[in-house]
């Protein structure tokens, strides 16, 4: 099902080359939550490491240890190499880091599996000194090769010799060292003839090394033996830590996804997009990577059905494509070029493309009724992407309209995001009745006749089939006899459809825009009357304690009056002006002077003053709510600028951060995460004013910082430096 997805979506040659970053071959498929292995990503991406070398699937060989078989030294090598990949990943400084850290510290080599890492080298040979035995046989082993080699050698020298060699070289023929000769060597040599070549000359193994062949072979014989005690002792101990080996072997193959993520969107200058749950798509600045020099695709789909029209070739199945493209990598998070910042990708459970002819003549199926069947096995699936290209493919154009608004409806109660193409009118004015329907058309310039890869939303296009057809070397003769044919009412009953479809759109979405008013104005009606009822309350607390101080005080007083005491009268007054000036009174500031657009404080809410009438002013605070408050209880936000036209004045007593950031030689995404730092830093510093350097480049970091600074709520304006502060290589940015 994968395999036939990525071909439907022209996605198998850059997969494929995906794969090859992978030491091992495994599914595309994220084990364990998607949400942790992209904080994985964002860690690793920022480790310097090195990726592992390829090792084999242990799936037979965990098998053969859980019968109690014996591994081969090639075999128990490839644990080996998995075991040594992790020490080198222990080792790294990974103490600015928290979550590999803790993926890491989980793996616990026992030492028994750690002593037998240390046996092999690099290269899977057992070292020296590890087998006191075994490096007995090898030096063996290597001193008879030196004394076969010693002997072929003397031979090699002997001039009587000499006139039957066809040259000094030693051939190996059936693992043994021989010489080429010629006829009548046998008056000097006595050997064994191995093989004879076209040219008559012969390949002899002389008899004096005979005997040194046999003890070579009876040493590699014993060496045979204790390798494969050597390997029953491994097995044996790899067998007792089963558990241990099952355990490390799938933490590989996650490390190894994340790994071939990380290098494969290093490699490419790819970006990662982690799926959310919206059920939305928004692609900023996708290019499929089919496509060799895309036109960066830009489109919002937040509806549940996404109708897309207009001129033939003009690239409708490419964006149908690249929308389920871009859904299915996401779904993978595998990197691939787009703006991850202003780009939203919904999790899907399916994604389902039905784009070829499903016609098939050996099975006796229509394109139509090919089609059906399609459709058919879709019907009791849920949280589905589903792309139809030429959706009206194969029958009737108006009883398939009838049909498919049907088909399409009841797909979409089902939890389903669906994209179709189409050149059906009927069927695409239908659907803008529909509140959950979108329109996109193909766009087209009719002054040079030709498709511009385009978009626009919100309409219904024209097929321009007429102009197609003269494009692609259709006499003119014939495409003006169609026009007479096609005539002037139905050109203008599509022009109706057309426009029909156009205006029911606007009205849809002038209605969701007075709607969404409607929701807005009723929430800020329902926090204002919550903070009325608060300060009713507060006031009604505040008489009540007002009222208790008086009553105290009234009957104190009572008291101190039965007495007729005339100094404890006094200590009485004296007491209640103490209590007095212990209530929280009213201060006013004298100095500072409000004025109507000041920025203010009420409290911790943010706003700004619309009017002053004596010591009363009336407020906005920034979420909507109006209100009247008196002067004593604000306080101005910032110092009002008293000359916006002066020059730059960058503030210079703050303690914790610099007054300019360089972004230099920085990539995009550590560019973004720097400069997003850096403003929330100036702003806590109460920084004013300040410089960015960006450089001039080749402008991708110029705009990205543009598009940053454009988007960031606490940003008023910024603009180019002076030439004495970087010019267009930098941006003041004043909050």
């Amino acid at each position: 099902m994968e395999e036939l997805i990525l071909k439907k979506l022209d996605l198998e040659d850059f997969i494929s080359k995906f794969r090859l970053y992978f030491a091992r071959e495994q599914s595309l498929e994220i084990q364990g939550d998607i949400n942790l292995f992209k904080l994985y990503l964002d860690e690793l991406d920022k480790i310097a490491f090195t990726p592992p070398s390829n090792i084999l699937k242990l799936d037979n060989e965990m098998l053969l240890l859980k019968k109690q078989g014996v591994l081969k030294l090639e075999q128990i090598f490839e644990f080996i190499k998995i075991i040594k990949y992790f020490l080198y990943l222990k080792k790294l400084n990974l103490s600015n880091f928290k979550y590999i850290p803790l993926m890491l510290e989980k793996i616990s080599i026992p030492q028994d599996i750690f002593n037998i890492s240390n046996y092999f080298d690099n290269d899977g040979n057992i070292l020296e000194g590890k087998y006191e035995k075994l490096d007995f046989i090898n030096k063996n082993i290597l001193t008879t090769h030196l004394e076969i080699k010693k002997q072929i050698n003397k031979l090699l020298q002997n001039s009587n010799f000499s006139p039957y060699l066809v040259d000094k070289q030693i051939h190996l023929i059936d693992s043994k060292e021989s010489l080429l000769v010629s006829a009548g060597f046998n008056k000097i040599l006595k050997g064994q003839i191995l093989h004879r070549t076209q040219a008559g000359y012969f390949y002899v193994f002389p008899n004096n090394i005979a005997n040194i062949y046999d003890r070579l072979e009876t040493l590699k014989n014993e060496k045979e033996m204790l390798i494969y005690e050597i390997e029953k002792e491994i097995s044996n101990i790899f067998l007792q830590n089963i558990l241990f080996l099952k355990f490390i072997n799938k933490e590989f193959d996650r490390f190894d996804s994340m790994q071939a993520r990380i290098f494969f969107a290093k490699n490419g200058n790819y970006n990662f997009v982690l799926p959310n749950k919206k059920n939305e798509i928004i692609l900023c600045d996708f290019c499929h990577p089919n496509i060799s020099n895309p036109t960066p695709c830009s489109i919002s789909f937040k509806s549940k059905i996404l109708i897309i029209t207009g001129v033939n070739a003009g690239g409708k199945t490419m964006l149908l494509k690249s929308i389920l493209s871009a859904a299915f990598l996401a779904k993978y998070l595998i990197p691939f070029r787009i703006n991850p910042f202003k780009s939203k990708i919904s999790y899907f459970k399916d994604i389902y493309a039905i784009i070829n002819d499903p016609q098939n003549s050996k099975n006796d199926i229509s394109t139509f009724a090919g089609r059906m069947l399609e459709f058919s096995k879709l019907l009791d699936s849920s949280n589905t992407l589903l792309g139809i290209d030429e959706i009206e493919l194969g029958t009737d154009a108006n009883e398939a309209s009838a049909l498919y608004f049907a088909i399409l409806e009841y797909l979409q109660n089902k939890n389903m995001k669906i994209i179709i193409t189409t050149h059906h009118k009927l069927l695409a004015s239908k659907m803008t009745s529909n509140p959950n329907v979108e329109l996109v058309a193909a766009m087209y310039d009719e002054k040079r006749r030709l498709p511009i890869y385009k978009f626009l939303e919100g309409c219904i296009g024209k097929s321009y089939a007429f102009d197609s057809a003269l494009r692609y070397k259709i006499p003119h003769f014939i495409v003006n006899r169609a026009k007479e044919i096609y005539g002037d009412d139905l050109e203008n009953l599509n022009e109706l459809i057309e426009q029909t479809s156009l205006l029911k759109t606007k009205l849809l979405k002038k209605e969701q825009e007075i709607n969404k008013q409607i929701e807005i104005n009723q929430c800020k009606s329902y926090e204002l009357d919550s903070l009325i009822n608060k300060q009713n309350s507060d006031f009604k607390n505040k008489i009540l304690e007002l009222e208790s101080i008086y009553n105290k005080a009234l009957y104190e007083l009572r008291e101190v009056l039965k007495k007729n005491d005339t100094k404890e009268i006094h200590r009485f007054l004296n007491k209640q002006h103490k209590e007095f000036s212990k209530l929280p009174k009213e201060s006013v500031n004298k100095n500072i002077k409000f004025q109507v657009g000041d920025r203010i404080y009420y409290g911790k809410n943010a706003g700004s003053i619309l009017s002053i009438k004596a010591d009363i002013a009336t407020i906005e605070l920034d979420y909507g709510i109006k209100l009247k408050t008196k002067l004593s209880s604000i306080k101005l936000a910032s110092i009002k600028k008293q000359d916006q036209a002066q020059k730059i004045d960058f503030i210079k007593n703050a303690k914790s951060c610099n007054i300019s950031l360089d972004l230099h030689g920085k990539r995009v995404e550590e560019a973004l995460e720097l400069l997003d730092k850096y403003i929330s830093d100036c702003l806590l510093a109460g920084f004013d004013e300040v410089l960015i350097y960006h450089g001039i480049g080749n402008g991708v970091l110029s705009n990205v910082v543009r598009e940053f600074l454009s988007s960031h709520p606490k940003v008023k304006s910024f603009s180019d430096a002076p030439s004495n502060s970087g010019g267009y290589g930098a941006k003041v940015v004043r909050f």
